[in-house]
């Protein structure tokens, strides 16, 4: 059974991620153009999280990606296929107790921006970060042994976050075209 398991934030995320990051990209280095770290143990102002590291692989062609299963399979990962979420492809690593999730979106996906803005507004809004944190914290203790509980308690947060996540990076992203045309004129 998974337990609901929240962590204080550790720098030693970064490492385990950038390990990971040198396995991932050799199996996926033909199709692989981008790889992150995302989630809540990419995010040191968010204070708490479960101590699961989870990445972010962008590819040329998410079909392509079914071939790698057994290269994934012989280094801890479980192919889930879509799991949900259409144009995905996840891997979860380490049974009940999970140490790495491996999202994986074809070039163009939507939901590259959504996981790449979440990171990036909580970085930049450090006291929401810190709510989030809070929350996490708290529905962990509330339901240690239901996952479901505890990941449905954070989606409407979450839902909200990311709204405002796109909002934010499409008003930085039209203040950088302004003042780009600014210094041309």
């Amino acid at each position: 059974m998974r337990r609901t398991e929240i962590a204080p934030w550790t720098e030693n995320w970064f490492d385990v991620y950038r390990i990971e990051e040198v396995l991932l990209h050799s199996i996926f280095s033909n199709e692989l153009l981008e790889i992150h770290h995302i989630g809540s143990t990419s995010v040191p102002q968010i204070g708490f999280a479960k101590p699961i590291i989870d990445i972010l692989i962008v590819v040329k062609d998410i079909i392509k990606v079914d071939e790698y299963n057994e290269q994934m399979i012989h280094k801890g990962y479980k192919p889930r296929g879509e799991q949900g979420i259409v144009g995905r492809r996840y891997f979860p690593k380490g049974g009940d107790h999970r140490t790495h999730h491996v999202h994986i979106y074809e070039v163009g996906n939507i939901n590259i921006e959504y996981h790449l803005n979440f990171k990036e507004y909580l970085m930049n809004h450090p006291d929401e970060a810190k709510t989030y944190g809070e929350l996490k914290l708290h529905l962990a203790k509330q339901s240690p042994d239901d996952v479901r509980v505890y990941q449905d308690g954070k989606e409407a947060f979450c839902t909200e976050i990311v709204k405002k996540a796109m909002k934010w990076a499409s008003e930085r992203r039209n203040n950088k075209e302004q003042n780009r045309e600014w210094r041309l004129a």
